[in-house]
Order: C-alpha cells, then structure tokens, then sequence
C-alpha cells in the first residue's frame, strides 16, 4: 500500500513538473502559434469522433449501471453534434483577441519613468471538474490560449473520455511546436490524487474546481494553492409588479427548462403579490406541461392547487432538475430579502419595466451576474460573447463570473526609464 500511495505521489507530481516547464515555453508561444494549435486541436476531435463516442459509451454504460440520475447522465453523455460543438468551441477561442501582452494600462511619472502594467499567464491551471468531457475541450482550449499550462481531473465516471480526450488534445499541440505537456491528465480515479494534486504549491498557481457545493468547499479547505471557487448555483427569478407578464413567463419558463441541469437553471421562483393571481395559475399549467414539478408555499397553493408543500430546506436546495420552488412576496424588499438569505452569488434576475426598481434590484443584489427582463441561463462565457469558460465564478477575488481567456491572465508591471534612481 506504501508503494501504491508512492506511487500516486509521484505520478501527479511528475505531471505537474512537466506542466510547470510546458508552462514556461508555452507564455513565449506567439499568436500564430497558439491559435494554429487550436486549430490543430479542434480537427483532431473530429477526426477521432468515432473513438470519443466509443470511449464515452463504455462511461456512460457504467453510470446507467450504477443508476446516477437523468441530469448526470445528460451531462456525462457526448454525441456527434455536441463534439462539434467542442471542436467550434475551439476555432472560437482562436478567434478572440490575444490577451497575453496586453497593455492594461499605463503612465508616465515626473522623473521621467514609463510605467505599464501588462498581462500575461498565470502559469499552471490546475482544473478539478465533474463529469462532463466537453469541459476537458474547454478548459484546454482556454488555458492553451491564454499562454497557461493546465493538469486536469476529471470525475471518475468519464474516465474513458477525459482520458482519450486529453490525449487527442496533447498530440495536436505537437503539431505546431506548442508544447504538448502543456495539456497534463490524471487518468486515475483514486481521490486521493486530487489531495495530492492540491499540495503541488511549488507547481500549480491556481486550482479552479467545479462540482457540487460539498467537494469545492473540501478543496478550498484543504489546498495549499490558491483556489477560484466554481460554487453553488441557487438561481432566482423576481417576477415584479410592474413585469410584463408574457415575457415574465416566457424567461421563466426558459431559465427552469431549456437545460435544467446546469448551474444557471433557476431553482426558485419569487412573484409579487400584487400580480401573483394574474400570473401564477397559468404559468404553473406551462410548468407542469414541461414536465416541472411545482412545490409551494402556502399562499403559491391557494393559486396553485396542485403543488406540493415547501419546507424550509426547499428555499435553500439546488434541484438541477425538472422541479421548481416558488414563493409569493410583498414587493421588492421581501424579494431581495429572501434572495439575500439563500441565494448563492452566481445568477439573479428581476422582470420589470418599473427601472426605478430594477435599478434597485441591480443595485442591491450581490451576485455574479444580476439581469433585468433576461433568463438566467444567458448567464454564460458563450452567450456572453467571451467564448467557452472555465466555469461561472462565485470567488471575489481575482475573477468573478464567466472565467474566460482574459480571467486567466495576471498583470505584471514594466518599467521603462532612462537611468533614474531613487533619491
């Protein structure tokens, strides 16, 4: 067992050593470089579909067989056209402007020195996630982008995938001289390697996880590295007395069902009194039509007779499924109350044409992203205009929100002078 747990140690610290010196070679890669590798890497999915959706089938077999629910295997699963989408998520990281390089800003001081701060990598990303292959693209394409080596861990029930997918990646990079170690897999289910992988201070400069609120506090608990938190997503939806009540139920309707099993899905719906007679009874017979199943409070079932009955813990409870808590409120202080004490900082939205109160809600809700007459899930690095992401960041340190290509670079300062000296 001595020997195994060694064994382990070494592995993971050989695979971050290797991403520290790919990282070294890959900050000095040109443009060209770097976007004709993602070029590279984005055929390289496509002509190795067939062996992806094979590798994923054999996964997916496995969580069917283990009975994990209908939202994980919908997120665990790849087709032809969601490889597609990978590989045109990658021509679209190319796409974006270099930031690596990039003059933040600068000055000129009275004796004469130039001061400029400018981006550049981070370095080495080290990437915790959950199941879903697309995410290992993504997140490979990004930090290929932005001048950063990346040491990936997958969830171990996409195993297969994440395996061949990060080895079709690592290869294509050799194509165009990037560095190929700059793409690093733990291809071990052990969780003890994620332990071992947030002890490699000396390697790593940064862990971003993703997964459930349990599993990113214990890695921001134990991790020796700076941790960018990917956290619970308890999305509301205020539907304000002074809403336009067809669009009220159409981004409604859009937030819980267009992909419910996804972060930026909302999870409990907030009507004003004042409309909640207008606007509940026939939004709930459009949910239900949906398949979504309706939990109340008290005064939600006297509109809505067939929801069930909220508890406390339904407030606070992230569903990631076809169900939806709702609650009616008196105005928009009692909303912003209750979104104060269970909301998660990721995604809230209001519905109003009153801008007064939509100024205010804006104003007032801390959250990574507030949106006014807009569905929660246009929360997102793509529909942002930013690209894929790393994940939707609930942190307020360094990066908050969409975790695109400029959110994984730092500045460092350059000084330009003429022989000035301090006095």
């Amino acid at each position: 067992m001595i020997g195994e747990h060694t064994s382990l140690r070494e592995l993971v610290e050989s695979k971050a050593r290797a991403a520290r010196r790919a990282a070294e070679a890959l900050a000095l890669c040109s443009t060209r470089v770097k976007d004709e590798a993602l070029a590279q890497m984005a055929r390289a999915l496509e002509e190795k579909s067939a062996a992806l959706l094979e590798a994923n089938g054999r996964d997916v077999e496995r969580a069917r067989a283990k009975g994990l629910t209908r939202a994980f295997i919908d997120r665990l699963t790849l087709t032809e056209a969601r490889i597609e989408q990978m590989a045109q998520g990658l021509r679209e990281i190319a796409a974006f402007p270099d930031p690596v390089g990039t003059v933040v800003e600068s000055w000129r001081r009275p004796n004469g020195i130039e001061i400029s701060r400018v981006a550049v990598p981070l370095g080495v990303i080290g990437f915790i996630y959950e199941s879903r292959p697309n995410v290992t693209a993504d997140a490979a394409g990004l930090c290929v982008k932005s001048g950063n080596a990346v040491l990936l861990r997958g969830g171990s029930e996409a195993i297969d995938s994440n395996t061949l997918l990060a080895s079709v990646l690592a290869k294509a990079l050799e194509k165009t001289g990037a560095p190929p170690d700059a793409i690093q897999f733990l291809e071990v289910t052990d969780r003890e390697a994620v332990t071992l992988m947030l002890e490699q201070d000396r390697y790593l400069d940064l862990v971003i996880p993703r997964g459930g609120e349990e599993f990113v506090r214990w890695v921001a608990e134990r991790s020796r590295v700076p941790v960018l938190k990917h956290d619970k997503g308890l999305v509301h939806v205020f539907v304000d007395a002074g809403a336009d009540l067809e669009m009220a139920a159409a981004i409604v309707l859009n937030a819980k069902t267009q992909r419910p099993s996804v972060c930026n899905a909302l999870e409990t719906l907030l009507v004003d009194a004042a409309v909640a007679e207008r606007f509940l009874p026939a939004m709930a017979a459009r949910l239900s039509e949906a398949g979504v199943e309706l939990r109340g409070c008290p005064r939600t079932r006297v509109l809505v007779p067939a929801a069930r009955a909220t508890t406390e813990a339904d407030w606070d409870e992230e569903y990631l499924d076809l169900i939806l808590a709702i609650r009616v409120v008196d105005g928009l202080d009692e909303a912003i109350a209750h979104i104060r004490r269970h909301g998660t900082g990721l995604a809230e939205a209001i519905v109003t044409n009153d801008l007064a109160r939509a100024r205010r809600f804006t104003r007032e809700v801390d959250a990574a992203g507030v949106l006014v007459n807009a569905s929660t899930r246009l929360l997102d690095g793509h529909q942002f205009g930013m690209g894929a992401e790393m994940g939707i960041s609930t942190s307020r340190v360094h990066a908050r929100g969409p975790v695109g290509v400029r959110a994984l670079t730092t500045t460092k300062f350059v000084v330009q002078g003429d022989g000035q000296v301090r006095d």
